[in-house]
């Protein structure tokens, strides 16, 4: 896949180049893929309604027709229950693409990252590179194709009602929705297709001719590369950070957090959750229905008040999409 980052800003980064690079692929990616606003709200108002609920603490938020201002979501245990792209990988093994032990060796760093509630960087570079050799060889469209079916199968099921309502009420305020995930950029594009949002974010694997080589463009979009994404694609798209929101479930996600104007954290870990209340950010946590200490989503002024993505390129882990 060839890339051009002409329309990028000059910018100061202290994030590695590895990030540099790999969160400005996956914002040219998203631009390439991405859905007009009109044909992004009216596919998620007629698929998913939001929920009815409390009354909207702020209703001025999101603020209806503010072409600037833009939401971010990450993916896993934020939009969806559990990591897209362990589901992704039981579908690619009941189509036989890889064999049973390595079907385990996902299980079992799924469980790892659950249980130790960190990011090893050993684990995610030992799944990184499994997952690669499984794609290596196969067409881009073969697993976009095959991503549609693992989407019905293992995903529709898993999303989180509480945020995708939240994601709505951006779309119906006029606002461009953008999940953000480490995920395959492929499989999180098919995600975002299906609930209706503009577009997304994600690791970028390298393709020649469309069949996979094995590689990445820079490395997998988690932590700082995520902010780095978010931060091209909001100068591309001559977006306000100050006015943009962005939700995650992770203290991972705290750089691309602290970039907006508007951070959520949803379903939050304790680092996470921890660090929102330093910072007097909003807290919802749909995982048992209560409220987190810090309530009250806003809805768009008009619209209801609301309730409580391929190429398997990257590593599979706790917290990340």
């Amino acid at each position: 896949m060839r890339l051009s980052w002409e329309w990028l800003t000059p910018r100061r980064r202290a994030a590695t180049a590895r990030s540099v690079l790999a969160g400005e692929a996956s914002a040219e990616a998203a631009r390439k893929t991405s859905r007009a606003p009109e044909e992004a709200l009216g596919a998620g108002a007629a698929e998913v309604a939001a929920p009815a609920g409390e009354e909207p603490a702020e209703p001025e938020f999101p603020v209806a027709g503010d072409e600037r201002a833009a939401a971010f979501f990450d993916l896993d245990n934020t939009v969806m229950q559990g990591a897209a792209l362990f589901h992704f990988g039981r579908g690619l093994y009941k189509r036989k693409f890889f064999e049973r032990r390595e079907l385990t060796r996902f299980a079992w760093q799924q469980a790892y990252f659950r249980i130790a509630g960190t990011e090893d960087p050993a684990h995610m570079q030992d799944a990184r590179e499994s997952a690669l050799s499984i794609v290596k060889g196969h067409r881009v469209a073969e697993l976009m194709s095959i991503g549609e079916e693992i989407y019905d199968e293992y995903l529709a099921g898993r999303i989180w009602s509480g945020t995708r309502a939240l994601a709505q009420a951006h779309l119906d305020a006029g606002q461009r929705v953008w999940l953000v995930t480490a995920a395959p950029v492929e499989t999180a594009t098919i995600i975002a297709r299906r609930l209706g949002l503009t577009g997304a974010l994600g690791t970028v694997a390298e393709s020649v001719g469309g069949v996979y080589t094995g590689r990445l463009v820079g490395e997998p979009l988690h932590g700082p590369a995520k902010a780095e994404a978010v931060r091209a694609l909001a100068a591309a798209e001559e977006l306000d950070l100050d006015r943009c929101a962005a939700y995650s479930d992770s203290h991972n996600d705290i750089p691309m957090l602290s970039l907006v104007g508007h951070p959520y954290a949803i379903n939050p870990d304790t680092k996470l959750r921890k660090h929102a209340r330093e910072h007097d950010w909003r807290l919802r946590d749909y995982r048992t229905g209560r409220k987190a200490a810090k309530i009250g989503i806003p809805a768009a002024a008009g619209v209801g008040a609301l309730a409580g993505g391929t190429a398997a390129a990257v590593a599979i882990h706790r917290r990340r999409s």
